[in-house]
């Protein structure tokens, strides 16, 4: 693989949040300095041993997601998802410049951990039951909620019963399309949240629907043209993904994710990146399955 370096729900208000925080219309998207443990030790075979005695970790994460995962004019990501990665690989021994991040969409994140192209999938991604039958999930780290974005002179839409029989556009492979399906709505699919909002300018489509947090940054992305309308319909558990069965490296991801929440680091990296737009929540327990 070619290496890039690289240097509920309380958020229901957070589409007002978005679009008031960002007077230059540009999505914020700050970053850590995340400091590698000096020589970490770990039990030989676990997929830790391996990583750390490599120097290097390979992440797969969104690069179209503004304050989760977004490729910048700089040519790195940025975003929170990004800062958890980096807490990660730090404590890995890895520094941020040995992580090689790999854009991972919501359809191909189980064949990137099943096909063994990435060690993790840290990419706004949902933990449920029929994921876990292919892959494992450390976390929840975050509880986010579907949501819907509308044009920003668009009033006639203001809950998912609105949405019934009409056309919507979402993601393949996600989450929020099964759940427009579900509610008996007409899902329009594509790639990317961001290849919806051409579709949601033009009429194709009256909404776009996935997680709140995603949305804000959309909304914030660009300011004016946009709102996110009504209470979150589903609660939607942020996990961080990796290779079923690896019950020690899940459990290891998740004593990190614990620490990081004890000693600042979570905190800090949501502060400098999603924190700009959104209210800080309390991170839910992961659950140790």
């Amino acid at each position: 693989m070619k290496r890039m370096r690289l240097p509920l729900i309380a958020l229901a208000a957070a589409g007002a949040l978005a679009l008031s925080a960002c007077a230059s219309g540009d999505t914020p998207g700050g970053e850590t300095t995340t400091t590698p443990v000096a020589e970490p030790t770990f039990e030989a075979g676990t997929t830790m041993a391996d990583l750390a005695e490599a120097g290097t970790i390979t992440i797969g994460t969104k690069f179209d997601q503004p304050l989760f995962g977004l490729m910048g004019p700089s040519g790195v990501p940025e975003g929170f998802d990004v800062e958890i990665g980096k807490i990660i690989a730090s404590e890995l021994g890895i520094a941020e410049e040995d992580i090689e991040w790999k854009e991972a969409v919501s359809a191909n994140r189980e064949p990137f951990i099943q096909n063994g192209e990435v060690d993790i999938v840290i990419a706004t991604y949902t933990i449920n039951d029929k994921r876990k039958e292919v892959v494992s999930f450390a976390g929840p780290y975050y509880m986010a909620g579907q949501s819907i974005l509308v044009l920003a002179d668009n009033d006639d839409i203001e809950s998912e019963d609105d949405l019934v029989g009409q056309p919507v556009c979402s993601v393949t492979g996600s989450t929020p399309a099964a759940k427009l399906a579900e509610i008996g709505a007409e899902p329009v699919l594509t790639d990317t949240y961001s290849n919806c909002l051409e579709p949601l300018r033009n009429g194709q489509v009256v909404a776009v629907s996935t997680d709140n947090v995603i949305l804000a940054g959309l909304a914030a992305q660009n300011e004016g043209e946009f709102k996110v309308v009504g209470e979150p319909f589903t609660e939607e558990p942020y996990g961080i993904g990796l290779a079923l069965e690896d019950t020690d490296f899940r459990m290891w991801i998740n004593d990190v994710l614990e620490k990081s929440y004890e000693d600042g680091r979570y905190e800090e990296a949501w502060n400098a990146t999603a924190g700009t737009v959104l209210p800080f929540v309390e991170p839910p327990t992961p659950d140790r399955y």
